[in-house]
């Protein structure tokens, strides 16, 4: 009986304990709801005219910080009665070197990013690209409604809402870093995304972060920074907005928003947008598959813009780029073994670093391919790419393998040439002197063929189409070929497309009108 009475004790000890931390993280919550305005909060808007914007996962080079856009207007308006959110930018190229990927910005002139969220259904409006961000294969690993989600959490009005609706359950702990007292709150949002704030001593929440999925970095830092509040109206708001996605001690691409708020209204009509038909559904299948033989044993694997080269030799197969995701680089492998069966993948040559052409090189390193990468970019995929860092959000085929057996996973590096060859056929990989798009380029060669393919540098076009302007990529191109003497017929374009060299040469002596 005395055991008994003792356990009862212990576990109403705990309970209490329970219900007081309960109650004390509310107070918390409780008193930042009421400082920053957020009780009987059904609207929020706020918008800023100055800032940067940034190309997520496009960086010059593995050690630059994602290209910035001069942030001309901003506004994000946010119903959360209705589930609605709508993101407006507008960016220009600006001061800022044109270096990188572009993410639709011209060189002169604007462009404008509009994108929506009503309920589970996320959608572009005008501007956008594919996937959350404008990025192809930068946020492939999470649903764009998830991250649109998170972003309203991710606000400090909606974090606090959020936090003290039934059933969160948020946790609480307390720290004082470099002598300021912080207290950190936590919940669990959509089932299975840890959302933190960090709140100051003034019962302002001045960061918020979440964990989501991405194919290169896995379990990726997603957060916001904010400062200098200031009253607007019934609400206050913070006029300084910071979103880092990635993290700095994994690769310098982290900063991807900056907005100097000027104005914040609460309790304002939004005009809540019903989602056209067609959203919610993905703009392409990324298992699509439609190859073309080039040449015989030369395997052009398209079907979506991204694509492949399969090169087929005596005893193995060398595949040429993996972009996207895991998704996309399944499929690429199961038609590489259904058009050359029996033969291992042993090499795969990764043309650069950009996250839309190398979020399937893990799958190909789970499949013990050899990585041929440009010599600057070999760090990048060891410490980044290949990295073992926890991937629970979306585990894949490289993270259910046992760590010995990856841990030495092997990298070819390209200085000026690797050779691929069967002692019959023969597949040459050149670096490419950096250019405007990017510092670690590498194109592949095939001399019996007399094809050279490459990614992000030229597209060939449709005989009918008009032709483009020379760009940055071509001129590298074609330097690349004249310095190594290469005797070139055809053009393979990893975005589609194949045609004569005698066209490459024609656009690049016509002129140029930049990259």
């Amino acid at each position: 009986m005395l055991r008994h009475t003792m356990i009862t004790a212990s576990v109403l000890l705990v309970l209490q304990a329970a219900g007081v931390a309960a109650q004390d993280v509310r107070q918390v919550l409780e008193a930042v709801a009421e400082n920053i305005g957020a009780n009987d909060l059904q609207t929020l808007q706020y918008s800023g005219s100055s800032g940067f914007s940034a190309a997520t996962g496009a960086s010059h080079s593995p050690n630059d910080d994602w290209p910035r856009f001069e942030l001309t207007a901003y506004t994000r308006q946010i119903d959360f009665d209705a589930g609605f959110m709508r993101d407006t930018l507008t960016r220009e190229q600006g001061a800022y070197p044109r270096l990188g990927g572009t993410q639709g910005v011209p060189v002169r002139g604007s462009h404008t990013l509009d994108v929506a969220l009503n309920g589970d259904v996320a959608w572009t409006i005008t501007g956008g690209g594919a996937g959350p961000l404008d990025r192809e294969g930068y946020m492939d690993g999470a649903p764009v409604a998830d991250v649109r989600k998170l972003e309203v959490l991710l606000t400090p009005h909606g974090f606090v809402k959020a936090a003290l609706a039934p059933g969160a359950n948020p946790t609480m702990a307390k720290s004082n870093p470099r002598g300021q007292p912080t207290t950190y709150v936590a919940f669990t949002a959509l089932g299975k995304y840890q959302v933190t704030a960090d709140i100051n001593d003034k019962n302002e929440i001045i960061h918020t972060q979440t964990r989501v999925a991405n194919p290169i970095f896995g379990d990726m830092l997603y957060e916001y920074r904010y400062g200098n509040y200031e009253q607007f109206g019934a609400i206050k708001y913070p006029t300084y907005v910071h979103h880092h996605q990635g993290d700095e001690l994994l690769n310098r691409g982290h900063n991807v928003l900056d907005v100097a708020v000027t104005s914040a209204r609460a309790n304002e009509p939004v005009d809540v947008l019903t989602p056209p038909r067609s959203a919610g559904t993905s703009p392409i299948d990324l298992a699509t598959i439609d190859s073309d033989e080039i040449a015989d044993g030369v395997w052009a694997i398209g079907g979506i813009r991204h694509a492949s080269v399969a090169v087929e030799f005596d005893d193995f197969v060398a595949v040429i780029e993996a972009p996207l995701n895991e998704k996309r680089a399944i499929a690429v492998i199961e038609e590489v073994y259904r058009l050359a069966p029996g033969k291992p993948i042993r090499y795969l040559v990764h043309t650069h670093h950009h996250f839309d052409h190398s979020g399937g090189v893990r799958t190909f390193a789970a499949e013990g391919a050899t990585i041929v990468t440009h010599r600057d970019n070999v760090d990048y995929v060891r410490s980044l790419v290949l990295s073992l860092a926890p991937r629970v959000l979306e585990p894949d085929r490289f993270s259910m393998f046992y760590p010995d057996r990856l841990r030495n996973a092997v990298i070819e590096s390209v200085n000026e040439k690797f050779v691929i060859s069967d002692g019959s056929r023969t597949l040459d990989v050149y670096s490419v002197a950096p250019f405007s798009h990017a510092t670690t380029m590498v194109v592949a060669y095939l001399p019996g063929e007399r094809i050279v393919i490459n990614a992000d540098m030229y597209t060939p076009p449709e005989r009918s189409a008009q032709a483009p302007a020379a760009t940055a990529g071509m001129r590298a191109l074609l330097e690349t070929i004249e310095a190594n003497d290469l005797d070139v017929a055809r053009h393979v374009g990893l975005h589609g497309g194949v045609g004569p060299h005698a066209d490459l040469v024609d656009l690049v002596a016509a002129g140029s009108a930049g990259d």
